[in-house]
């Protein structure tokens, strides 16, 4: 089969947890990126994962059909079918994966398989006005709901961990810290947002001790707990009248840890260029911060594009464009039918 990375029209699946998502990228430039979200699991304060599958079965069909219709693209000219292998949650995989699997099979054309976590990194390599890419080597620090992580980053597809967390997630911190606060899944944002509004010294809450680049935020969450325990005991509207210098102190804790261990990731390995990816990318209070080491400790950082930040298919479809170009000049990167799904897959 011969192809042509010069003109590759490619369809990118991404359901590794709840959104349902298509993207159509014309080599690596985005024609159409559509997520289906499912409300259904804020009912339940987070994530149902038997919840969720079914309702990637129920939209991927639809979502796939409106990726085309809005890149205004025929599946017969497709070049190539990227999906998400993992990591993630299983039964959510097992869909996007069948579906890949079919169609590509169905149209005779190369089935690429992507790490997840790979792609909220290389989401930065997608041809975006106003957006400049990395060069390597650079960091990344990919923090989510579900991992925090410094990566050091050589070529597109040579990447090491140099440091995660060793409990919990960033994101996790947040749903959770939220969660105490009465505020309604997903609270990371309605933290974010919150936190605007009020003076983050107000609560000082320690930071962990951690050796070396890891992470840990289980404490962190333990205190908070612990903390709002207390003043709801001594006050029982401790929460509604302090809300924002409750949300503005919290948020400026998590910050904190992760600006302390991506300035020492920066002095050990005398790499100044940091890029961030995952859901909590999107958030304002790290977004500032790293901007702010921009200017003062002389970084050159990169902040994706919001559309880019949580779970979607378009940095799958730009993994999938580098893999589909890499086969014409170093190695076959293109998976048979029999890939499967994997709820834990390392970088």
């Amino acid at each position: 089969m011969t192809t042509n990375s010069t003109n590759c029209y490619l369809l990118a699946i991404e359901s590794s947890c709840d959104d349902t998502a298509a993207a159509i990228l014309h080599n690596d430039k985005v024609l159409s990126n559509v997520v289906a979200t499912q409300e259904i699991h804020e009912q339940y304060g987070g994530v149902v994962p038997e919840l969720a599958s079914r309702a990637h079965q129920q939209n991927i069909v639809p979502v796939v059909t409106a990726a085309l219709r809005k890149a205004n693209i025929d599946k017969k000219e497709l070049s190539a079918i990227a999906f998400t292998s993992g990591p993630g949650l299983l039964g959510s995989l097992l869909v996007g994966t069948s579906f890949a699997k079919s169609l590509a099979l169905g149209l005779n054309i190369p089935l690429i398989d992507v790490n997840h976590m790979q792609a909220h990194i290389l989401a930065h390599f997608i041809d975006e006005d106003g957006y400049e890419k990395p060069s390597f080597p650079f960091l990344a620090m990919t923090i989510s709901g579900g991992h925090t992580q410094i990566v050091r980053v050589d070529s597109y597809f040579q990447m090491s961990v140099i440091g995660e967390t060793i409990d919990d997630a960033v994101g996790e911190a947040f749903d959770k810290s939220a969660k105490l606060l009465g505020l309604p899944y997903p609270g990371g944002p309605l933290i974010d947002k919150w936190a605007a509004k009020g003076n983050p010294k107000t609560f000082p809450f320690t930071r962990p001790k951690v050796e070396g680049l890891n992470f840990s935020f289980s404490g962190l969450k333990t205190q908070i707990m612990y903390f709002m325990q207390k003043q709801i005991q001594q006050n029982p509207n401790f929460i509604e009248e302090n809300i924002a210098d409750i949300c503005a102190s919290i948020q400026y804790t998590i910050v904190g840890i992760l600006m302390d261990k991506i300035k020492k990731a920066v002095k050990q390995t005398g790499i100044t260029q940091v890029a961030i990816g995952g859901g909590v990318s999107a958030n304002k209070g790290i977004r500032h911060a790293l901007k702010e080491a921009e200017k003062n400790m002389g970084w050159k950082t990169y902040l994706p594009k919001f559309e880019y930040t949580t779970d979607n298919a378009a940095m799958i479809g730009i993994v999938g464009y580098l893999k589909y170009r890499e086969e014409l000049v170093e190695k076959n990167n293109y998976v048979d039918t029999g890939v499967q799904a994997q709820s834990r897959l390392k970088i």
